[in-house]
């Protein structure tokens, strides 16, 4: 399958919710390393209402499922990660359009889109301890295949550990950081390890 519709992207979402409700505790443990231990929280909490308000009223187009869905994580999500996923989603959506199926490549197109905005938002860039890390690298991937996107946010992630922050709430702990792996990174990678998923079933 090479064109993707709403409901594709519906599951996508579903699948990442899941993800991120499976893998809080993770998310907080990491976060409470280099950060203020809520980002699992915070996350599932975005996540579940995400999954509420696609359920009420499906989108009909892939642009307006991500468009609806990052509007609710910035309604509902406290901290950075609130805003920051938020705006992943909905400058991904945006970029999409209103096509009722988009392809791969269309996809990988509007995601570096929506990387470049968070990028934007939270004056960070590639090696600076964030979810940028996974994200970069998974934008790129894409173009290649879902797999490719997959293997490169997770490797991204990991990369994150020997790095000192150098943005959010971790960079004030300077050297401190070092040897910790980046939450948002890490749930990062777990989004589009979802994508990988759906697309492979």
């Amino acid at each position: 399958m090479n064109e993707f519709d709403a409901a594709f992207f519906l599951r996508w979402l579903t699948i990442a919710a899941a993800a991120v409700d499976r893998e809080a505790d993770r998310l907080t443990e990491l976060d409470s390393a280099i950060g203020d231990a809520d980002h699992g929280v915070n996350l599932k909490r975005g996540f579940a209402a995400v999954t509420v308000v696609l359920e009420k009223e499906p989108p009909a187009t892939p642009g307006a499922v991500l468009v609806a869905a990052g509007r609710q994580l910035i309604s509902t999500v406290g901290g950075a990660s609130g805003p920051l996923y938020g705006t992943l989603l909905r400058r991904t959506g945006k970029s999409l359009g209103e096509e009722p199926t988009v392809t791969r490549q269309e996809l990988a197109a509007a995601l570096a889109a929506g990387v470049a905005a968070v990028g934007q938002l939270g004056g960070a860039q590639v090696g600076d301890k964030t979810m940028l890390d996974a994200l970069v690298p998974a934008a790129e991937g894409l173009g290649e295949s879902f797999a490719a996107a997959r293997e490169a946010a997770e490797r991204g992630a990991l990369a994150t550990v020997p790095l000192q922050a150098r943005k959010g709430r971790a960079s004030y702990l300077g050297e401190r950081s070092i040897g910790h792996q980046d939450p948002g990174a890490t749930s990062s990678a777990l989004l589009i390890a979802a994508l990988a998923e759906v697309a492979a079933a």
